[in-house]
């Protein structure tokens, strides 16, 4: 038996996640994009989309590019929104690493997931340090904030313009978090462009 929605049907825009994001006609530059409770931090859209580019471009430079890893090992921050629009738009994926977890459990989502670079604070840099040389892997750290001997993501933001991506949001994947492993090992979910902007639209009502 086929059940249906009694609601009319989602029309999902061919975009990636971050033209649908950043891109909106609700974006406006002067609006508010994200702001910190804990710092009182206001990013507009304007100073997002800028410093987006500034990260993508930088990362770009150290080789990230189109279907490569980048681990992310941050708490809630604007940096969060930054990073993580920064590598999507460079049609690469990010695989999101939760902070609490354990330097071996970090070593293993970045092994599975062939993470190429991991970003994350200066206070995860030694759990993370461990992590990566456990995982046997060539992985670079780059920090939040200014870490001794780290490159940060200031020092890499860079105004060079971004190489040219084609993202297909049907089957390029965007994210790949993992589970929680309650049956085993956490296990990587493959979720494309067009699975995220689905499921945005879901939860806005666009």
């Amino acid at each position: 038996m086929i059940f249906r929605s009694p609601h009319p049907d989602v029309d999902i825009p061919a975009q990636s996640l971050t033209d649908f994001v950043l891109g909106s006609p609700r974006a406006r530059p002067e609006s508010a994009a994200l702001v910190d409770a804990s710092t009182g931090q206001v990013l507009t859209y304007r100073e997002l989309r800028q410093q987006v580019k500034r990260v993508a471009s930088g990362l770009a430079a150290l080789g990230i590019g189109k279907a490569d890893v980048v681990a992310l090992c941050l708490p809630n921050s604007p940096e969060f929104a930054v990073v993580f629009h920064a590598v999507a738009c460079l049609g690469a994926t990010l695989t999101t690493m939760n902070p609490a977890n354990t330097a071996q459990e970090l070593a293993h989502q970045l092994g599975d997931s062939s993470a190429k670079l991991i970003v994350c604070t200066a206070a995860l840099a030694d759990k993370v340090r461990v992590a990566v040389e456990a995982s046997d892997r060539a992985i670079e750290i780059v920090t939040t904030d200014e870490t001794p001997g780290v490159r940060s993501l200031h020092s890499i933001a860079s105004e060079g313009d971004l190489p040219a991506v084609t993202i297909n949001p049907d089957s390029d994947v965007v994210v790949l978090p993992y589970s929680s492993g309650t049956t085993g090992l956490p296990k990587g979910v493959m979720l494309t462009h067009r699975n995220v902007v689905a499921n945005l639209m879901h939860r806005t009502g666009l």
